[in-house]
């Protein structure tokens, strides 16, 4: 395993690197994190994929997040497909990695969503994503605000001095009544490889809506899990049932 930085256009991003000793010619394993994720909050699950499935895995830092560099642009609406068709691409090139497999949580899995509309990876599977605006989103990011005080405290170990700034982003643009009206539901139909659309029954951040509409928008390509009792974090919530699901399909896409 090993840690460094990387210069992506003009951002200061930390780049974590799992090695399970695969062919190069083998997809790579990528992780993209949710709004107010890290490296370090992915915990050991890359690690416990990586191993399972056999293939080598780099997860990595956004702009203003973990150990990267701090936000540089203030957020706008297309915030997301900005990372997924500037950023991603330049930093899987840098790294050499022609053959992803996108692994998304939340905003990660809506970045994963827009870079196969408009690349080819090999696979991708997300967590919680979103396609959509929706009022359960808002009502929780509302609650979230409401508990802004204690929810710093503890991101501030992942994200240190950067936390607030990052916290507010993420509230403030999908708060913003000009973002109501996001989506991205017109790029589903472009996606054509394997997906692995999975959330959690008790989603807090999104309701059944989004699993089958993005299931829907992908078509025939796309394979829906739900998992019971658990919200809007599987890879934690669910760990195992989780494990075993992303591996199955990792397997099924390689031997292909």
């Amino acid at each position: 395993m090993t840690n460094g930085n990387l210069q992506v256009l003009q951002n200061n991003l930390r780049v974590h690197q799992v090695a399970v000793e695969a062919s190069a010619a083998l997809p790579t394993l990528v992780f993209l994190h949710d709004a107010l994720g890290s490296i370090a909050q992915w915990k050991g699950f890359p690690l416990k994929l990586a191993l399972r499935s056999g293939l080598n895995a780099v997860a990595y830092d956004r702009c203003g997040h973990g150990g990267s560099g701090p936000l540089l642009q203030t957020r706008n609406k297309e915030y997301l497909h900005r990372e997924a068709l500037e950023i991603l691409p330049d930093l899987l090139q840098q790294l050499q990695i022609p053959n992803p497999i996108l692994i998304g949580h939340s905003d990660g899995g809506t970045i994963a969503l827009i870079y196969a509309a408009y690349h080819q990876p090999t696979a991708i599977i997300t967590e919680a994503a979103h396609a959509f605006v929706e009022e359960i989103t808002l009502q929780g990011i509302r609650e979230a605000v409401s508990r802004k005080g204690l929810l710093l405290q503890k991101l501030t170990r992942y994200h240190g001095a950067k936390t607030e700034a990052l916290f507010n982003a993420w509230a403030d643009t999908w708060l913003d009544e000009g973002f109501r009206d996001w989506s991205l539901e017109a790029l589903l139909p472009r996606i054509n490889c394997p997906a692995l659309i999975i959330q959690g029954q008790q989603d807090q951040y999104g309701s059944e809506q989004q699993l089958g509409r993005i299931v829907n928008g992908i078509g025939p390509s796309a394979n829906a899990v739900r998992i019971k009792h658990c919200g809007h974090t599987p890879h934690r919530q669910a760990e195992e049932a989780v494990l075993e699901e992303m591996a199955a399909f990792i397997e099924t896409v390689v031997s292909g």
